[in-house]
């Protein structure tokens, strides 16, 4: 299974990596064309593929050190690391956001001249260089990484403000309506809060060791209850830890006699079948015995 994971995680590094370096070259080319045709919606996507740098960075390191093995002070090992590195993801993006609204705002009612022909190149070379990102993206844009996943939204949500800076660019080249940079750049900044906002609460939710949102605890206490051989289901916890790797702990009560190996072995089968968790911990004590409560 670790040398399954470590293929696995090998895969995704061979494409993310190339991911990584054609968003932090054109990053570069659109700040500085952002800087010289005055274009706030071309430093906004310039600020987006900043933090797809980030992103993209920080998903690299998360896989590269949750390749690590577990230690006896870290008995989970490393896979928290994606999380952590989601969650810095998404705040920076927020925060990026925020600095992007109040420069539009302030432009609304003394807009400066952009040049919109170069804003127009710009964006259509963007819209190129996120295609090939995305296409890059696509073997692995299906697995349960949070991080990958992210890392896909981030280069997906870079090609839709690409489109606006193109629809900008190209509307001041034609009419010479200035206000329309920094009206897209807050839609630009509209569309990436709105797009963070999942990511952010599906990381939290993960560590603050909520049930997935996948899963439903009645439903799978139920199901448990239902096992040949179950008389009862207490102290039921499922969380994550990390994305794609569920974890359930219970206890179990069976009636006096029951085999205990046989019962935990169908738990084991439905658990894995109808809800794919895999990492259980199961106390099964029977009915009459004395049963502390743990404090």
């Amino acid at each position: 299974m670790e040398d399954a994971a470590h293929h696995r995680h090998s895969g995704q590094h061979q494409r993310i990596l190339p991911v990584l370096l054609l968003t932090t070259v054109f990053m570069g080319i659109e700040a500085l064309a952002g800087w010289f045709t005055h274009s706030l919606a071309l430093w906004a996507d310039a600020g987006h593929m900043l933090t797809d740098v980030a992103a993209l960075s920080l998903s690299a390191f998360a896989m590269w050190m949750a390749t690590r093995v577990s230690t006896p002070e870290k008995t989970y090992g490393y896979h928290r690391a994606e999380i952590l590195a989601a969650v810095v993801n998404a705040v920076i993006l927020v925060m990026l956001t925020g600095w992007i609204v109040y420069e539009a705002l302030e432009r609304l009612s003394q807009p400066p001249h952009v040049q919109g022909l170069p804003v127009l190149v710009v964006g259509t070379i963007g819209l190129l260089v996120n295609g090939v990102s995305l296409w890059l993206l696509t073997g692995t844009a299906g697995t349960s990484s949070l991080n990958i996943r992210s890392a896909y939204l981030e280069v997906l949500g870079d090609a839709i403000s690409s489109i606006g800076v193109i629809l900008g660019g190209g509307i001041i080249w034609i009419t010479g309506l200035l206000v329309i940079d920094p009206l897209i750049s807050m839609g630009i900044s509209g569309f990436i809060v709105w797009r963070t906002w999942g990511l952010l609460s599906q990381a939290v939710n993960i560590l603050m060791e909520g049930v997935p949102p996948h899963l439903n605890a009645r439903e799978v206490g139920r199901t448990m209850a239902e096992v040949a051989g179950v008389k009862d289901v207490h102290d039921l916890h499922i969380w994550t830890i990390t994305s794609g790797r569920d974890a359930l702990s219970a206890h179990v009560i069976v009636p006096k006699g029951q085999d205990r190996d046989v019962v935990l072995g169908k738990l084991e089968q439905i658990l894995h079948e109808r809800f794919g968790i895999d990492h259980l911990t199961l106390q099964i004590v029977e009915e009459r015995e004395e049963f502390i409560q743990p404090q």
